[in-house]
């Protein structure tokens, strides 16, 4: 994570005082070129980093640089170097500060605590960007203007004015009273009110935003927790859901269950597999995920669904059948 990596950094030159461009290079396994993005980053987080021309030049903090903080043990500031390598800072725009806020943690501990505490924040990896099937996590693109203007009007309890793209539409202008923001699986949305009806937006549908001086309508104190269940279960049984009746190898019931909206019901059969009442977004989310288990799993109702897996089934029979 970039957070880390810019942590690793200014660790590095308040060891080891001047250090060329390769070398910080070498050390922290990334190219010449995404070092000097890094130190471009720590000059514009405050960090006083400088520039020696020459053959022996490198880069270097200004002399006595240190940062203020204190307090913190070892285990507390593991806790917050391990916090920081989790996304939810750059789903809101909150990268740099977050890069900021973690030297100033390191910089601020005792000398017999900063490396040890650095060295095991390194040996803990939390959301890494792929998993063991090596699916990559996408994170989403949103431009840090406009999620700063988003937070702002969260923030400060003003209306918002948002140019939003919605799916299949053509992008309008819209102007709401934001809630708050929540960040699921790298994606961030704002939770708000138009014209005093519950509201979702996608960060990353929101191409432009406003804060206005109007103050917003909203409530003094919310239970965003609370708020994001109840947005969920309305979202769970809305639009063209299906619901489908499967048996499944128990060995599969994780895989299945993963990619279902809810499970409505779930017994045992005499033979061991489980028999799942579930919940899709629509038909072709409801066939797609049984296909991904092959003979892992049987779709038993409706039969429409049964229908369309023969159909697959007996395309792709045919595709490699003998010529």
């Amino acid at each position: 994570m970039r957070a880390d990596r810019l942590v690793s950094l200014v660790l590095l030159l308040r060891q080891h005082g001047r250090v060329s461009a390769t070398t910080l290079a070498r050390e922290l396994e990334v190219s010449t070129r995404t070092v000097l993005r890094d130190i471009d980053a720590l000059s514009a987080a405050g960090v006083p980093v400088y520039a020696e021309r020459g053959r022996h030049g490198g880069f270097a903090l200004l002399p006595g640089f240190r940062t203020e903080l204190t307090g913190l043990n070892h285990d507390e500031a593991l806790a917050l170097l391990v916090a920081g390598s989790r996304r939810g800072a750059q789903a809101f725009g909150l990268g740099s500060a977050l890069a900021s806020a973690m030297l100033k943690v390191v910089d601020a501990l005792p000398e017999s605590h900063r490396a040890t505490a650095a060295g095991a924040a390194r040996r803990l990896l939390v959301d890494p960007e792929t998993d063991l099937l090596s699916r990559r996590l996408v994170a989403e693109d949103v431009p840090d203007t406009v999620v700063a203007e988003v937070r702002r009007a969260v923030f400060a309890g003003h209306k918002l004015r948002i140019r939003y793209a919605a799916v299949d539409r053509t992008p309008t202008w819209r102007t709401v009273d934001p809630i708050g923001l929540v960040t699921v699986r790298d994606q961030g949305y704002l939770l708000a009110t138009r014209s005093g009806a519950d509201r979702t937006y996608r960060l990353s549908r929101i191409l432009a935003a406003e804060e206005l001086a109007e103050p917003a309508q909203r409530p003094d104190h919310v239970d965003l927790d609370q708020a994001w269940k109840e947005r969920s279960a309305r979202f769970r049984t809305g639009g063209d859901q299906v619901t489908v009746l499967v048996r499944v190898n128990p060995t599969r019931r994780e895989e299945l269950v993963g990619t279902a909206l809810a499970v409505r019901a779930e017994d045992v059969d005499a033979d061991g597999w489980l028999r799942l009442e579930l919940s899709f977004q629509d038909p072709r989310h409801a066939e797609w995920a049984l296909w991904q288990l092959a003979t892992g799993a049987e779709a038993l109702a409706p039969q429409w669904l049964r229908d369309s897996l023969h159909n697959r089934a007996a395309a792709i029979a045919t595709c490699y059948g003998t010529s």
